[in-house]
This record gives C-alpha cells, sequence and structure tokens, in this order.
C-alpha cells in the first residue's frame, strides 16, 4: 500500500497533450475508447512506477529518440493497443516522454470531468477500510458533492485512529489525531482566556 499520495505537476503542456490525445480516443470509439484508454494509460503508469529503470529509460535525455522509438515499438507492440503505441511515439519524437505522468494526470482529471467522477484521497491508519465502509463513505459523497467518488487508500499511522480526506484542495478531518489536536487547543485557549481574566482581576484590586 503506498503511504503517499503523487501529486502530478498538472502545466499547460501537459494538458494540450492530454486534450489531444483525448479526442484521440474519442474518434476511435466515443466514451468507450476513452474510459478504455484511461485504465490502459494507468497500468503500463504502475509498470512505469514499479521499474525505476524504465522511467530512467523514457525520460533519459541521453538516449536518441530514434532509438528509444525502435525499442518502445519491441516493447510494447501487442502489449497496448495502437493508439497508446503511436501517442508513445510521438511524445517520444517531440522529447516529451519524460512528461508521460503529467499528460496521464491531465488525461485523468478530463475523464473525471467527462464522467462526473471526483478524485478522493482516504488515510486511514492501516490504509485499509473495508467494502462496507467504504460504500458508506461513497455514498456520503456522493450526497455531499453530487459526483461518483473515485477513492485512493494510503496508510498514515500518526493518524491514531479515524479517517482524513483530501477532495483537491480541501482536507476533511475526521482522525483521533484531528480530534486531539482541536482538544489541546480548545484547553490552550481555554486556559489563555483564564489566564487574561485572572490577570484583569489582579490588576483591578486596591
Amino acid at each position: 500500500m503506498t503511504t503517499e499520495p503523487t501529486n502530478a505537476n498538472i502545466d499547460a503542456v501537459a494538458r494540450v497533450y492530454a486534450q489531444s490525445l483525448l479526442e484521440l480516443a474519442e474518434a476511435a470509439g466515443g466514451e468507450d475508447k476513452i474510459a478504455e484508454l484511461g485504465e490502459e494509460l494507468e497500468g503500463l503508469l504502475e509498470i512505469i512506477r514499479s521499474e525505476p529503470a524504465l522511467a530512467e529509460f523514457l525520460r533519459s535525455p541521453i538516449i536518441k529518440r530514434s532509438g528509444r522509438g525502435d525499442s518502445l515499438r519491441r516493447m510494447l507492440d501487442g502489449r497496448v493497443s495502437d493508439l497508446l503505441l503511436r501517442f508513445l511515439l510521438v511524445l517520444n519524437g517531440k522529447g516529451r516522454l519524460g512528461r508521460l505522468s503529467d499528460i496521464a494526470a491531465a488525461f485523468d482529471e478530463m475523464l473525471n470531468e467527462r464522467f462526473g467522477r471526483i478524485e478522493v484521497d482516504v488515510f486511514t491508519v492501516d490504509g485499509r477500510l473495508d467494502d462496507a465502509q467504504m460504500g458508506l463513505l461513497a455514498d456520503k459523497v456522493r450526497t455531499r458533492l453530487g459526483k461518483e467518488p473515485v477513492f485512493h487508500q494510503y496508510s498514515d499511522p500518526s493518524l491514531i485512529g479515524g479517517l482524513v480526506l483530501r477532495v483537491g484542495d480541501q482536507l476533511i478531518d475526521g482522525s483521533v489525531r484531528g480530534r486531539l489536536r482541536g482538544l489541546r487547543e480548545s484547553l490552550l485557549d481555554r486556559g489563555a482566556a483564564a489566564i487574561r481574566a485572572g490577570g484583569e482581576s489582579f490588576y483591578s484590586e486596591d
């Protein structure tokens, strides 16, 4: 289980390539093809993340683009769709293959918008909520946000218990750690108020 989520740097260049890939997929088979390509792209990225040597091969400026293109054909022909392979070769030719993860993140963002989905990071102590718990959580997200959640679970033992949700830039802290922090701050505030009140009483005495 991954302990930290990956934050992709989605910039204008990544979005341009992601939009091109989206349009190619739509022309090739509509929404079914778009969804299929999204899954295929994520599967390829999982392999790349687990193989540092492959990741270095894709982004290395030392390797000639022509040679890398030939290697890509040998490695991926028949293992990925022709559309994805051609797209990877285009990225290689443009010197953008090292930005594949950013482009994939932008593509995933576009898919979420198109299909009414929203990415939700779920942090718990062990990173494992069961199906019943995830079902309840999904119902709450649908009710509150009106979108279909796509959950990513992460472990964070420092939470002690409970969970924390991250939806975009918003954090929803329902952890024991968060409640203890809130209690501590409340006690400190009350203590400071009591000290101030006591001081005023002291200085007001004759």
